[in-house]
This record gives structure tokens, sequence and C-alpha cells, in this order.
């Protein structure tokens, strides 16, 4: 109306953009991962959207210190002198559409979703920066927002759904795998919790090039996420208990303000552990990167 303030007008853009504020500009008691669902709710009902899915960034050096094994690709390309540098680029993208939204009347979704996070051997100049591996992963799920709470969590999203995961290779180099997956998210303040159990479908051994891929990554993953003052914090734990801490994986990441500006993150991820990626998902990596982070998981 002709009588709103400018004050006002902020406050409702600020509501609208931010819901974790109400209309007089005060910060509510929202959890942080209620915001960053609420984010997707805005979204999910503008037709054509693609929205963030897991996170998204470039790691700009990545480090192995365990240093990269060439033999598959030495045999596969025949050349002998074949190599790797320990450092490279590594990068994710990954987006999701909805499909349906509200179903029943009851606030089920169904979700498609495709993540690629490659491996760039930028550095390695000699064999004109290759990329070392990719990975692809279009994955579909229901999603539902229970809503009840265990020991002050809130089961705030429920997720059942079906991957695939593959690296688009062929020969001695191809790797893949699918599964039945459920995901449950539980929060409290700026505290996530995301418990992920997975069920591998079984696949003819003659077509199977890794029959023993849950060895290394296990049948689920642990992944917890802590947010303050613009810095997020989170560790995910893989197949460590399931292996007795032989075969496991460990990600620690860290990202953090910029200058003030606030589209774009630095990142600092650390992984230690097997099934970084699906060419070395039986080999132990030892790595740590930093770069930009362009979305966050809160």
């Amino acid at each position: 109306p002709d009588s709103m303030t400018i004050g006002q007008l902020r406050a409702e853009c600020e509501k609208k953009l931010n819901p974790a504020f109400s209309t007089e500009g005060q910060e509510q008691e929202k959890d942080a991962t209620e915001t960053r669902l609420a984010v997707d709710e805005e979204n999910v009902l503008r037709p054509f959207t693609l929205m963030a899915h897991r996170q998204n960034y470039i790691l700009l050096a990545a480090h192995n210190f365990q240093g990269y094994d060439t033999t598959e690709f030495s045999d596969t390309f025949e050349e002998e002198d074949f190599s790797f540098k320990d450092t490279e680029t590594q990068f994710q993208l990954s987006v999701k559409t909805p499909l349906a939204n509200n179903l029943f009347e009851r606030n089920i979704d169904i979700f498609a979703a495709y993540t690629v996070r490659s491996y760039w051997q930028v550095y390695q100049k000699d064999i004109s920066s290759p990329f070392r591996e990719t990975n692809h992963q279009p994955e579909v799920w229901l999603q539902l927002h229970p809503g009840f709470e265990v020991f002050g969590f809130r089961n705030s999203l429920t997720a059942l759904g079906v991957a695939h995961q593959s690296n688009g290779r062929s020969g001695g180099l191809s790797r893949s795998w699918n599964t039945l997956f459920a995901n449950f998210v539980f929060n409290k303040d700026n505290f996530a919790l995301s418990i992920k159990p997975w069920v591998r479908i079984a696949e003819e051994l003659d077509n199977d090039d890794n029959p023993d891929i849950t060895d290394f990554l296990g049948h689920g993953e642990l992944r917890m996420v802590y947010a303050h003052d613009d810095h997020t914090f989170s560790l995910m734990s893989r197949n460590n208990l399931e292996s007795g801490f032989s075969r496991g994986a460990v990600e620690l990441g860290w990202s953090f303000p910029l200058f003030g500006y606030p589209y774009i993150k630095g990142y600092l991820q650390y992984f230690s552990g097997y099934g970084e990626s699906l060419i070395d998902y039986d080999r132990y990596v030892n790595r740590i990167g930093i770069g930009l982070l362009f979305t966050d998981l809160l």
C-alpha cells in the first residue's frame, strides 16, 4: 500500500528472501536445516527450476599424500610411462528438480537429481591435462517431512529413492553400481544429522566391474553439519564400524566467508580412506584440498 514505509518494505523483502527472519526483521528461533528446506519450498513451485542438491564447489588444489596408482591406466592406454600428479583440481556440480509436489495433499514430494564429480589433472601438462576420473550420479527419490522428535532432534526430512553411479568408462577402467537408499535428516538449532543407509542392487557377476565395492563403501554413511556465523563445519563417516576401521572413510569440510562476498565461500576439504572416487574405490586416499564453495549444506 501507499502507506507502507521503506522499513516495512525492507522487512517484507527480508522475510521473503530469508525465512529465518520475521516481518519485524528480528531473527526467530528457526533451525538452520529448516531454513535451508524453506529455500527449496520457495522455489519448488516455480516451473523449469533447477535447485542445488549436494554441495557445488571447486577445489583448485587437491593434494593426495598417497599418490595415484596409474597401473590400470597404463595397461588401458598401453603407455608404460603414464603418470599422474599428486595435486589436481576437483569439482562437483549437483542439481535437482521436482517431479511432483504435495502428493495427496500430504506434503510428499518426488525429486530427481544429477551430480557429477570430476578429478582433473590440470597440472599434468605432459599428458595434456586429462580428466583422471569423472563420476556421474543420477537419482530419484520420494521425500516427506515427518516432524517427529527423538531426544530433542526433529526429523525434518525422510527420503526413499534409487541411485545409479558410474564413471562412464569401458574395459578395465569401468566402474558402476546401483543402490536403493533411505535418508533420515534430523536437526536441532544449527546442527544437522543425516543417517543414510543403502542396499546395493545385485548385478550379474559377469557384468559386474566391481563386485566387492560394498566391502569398501559399506552400506551407508553418517553426516553431521554445524553452522555458526557463516561458517559451516561438516563430518562424513562411511564404513568405519562395518569394516572394523580397516576400509572406511572420513571427510571433513569447512566453508568460510570470503571478504563479506555473499555468493561464494572459501572451502577446505580433507578426505582419508577408501571410495573417494569410483576408480579408487579400493585404494586408500589421503587428500586435502582448498577452493571455492558455491552452494552449502546449510
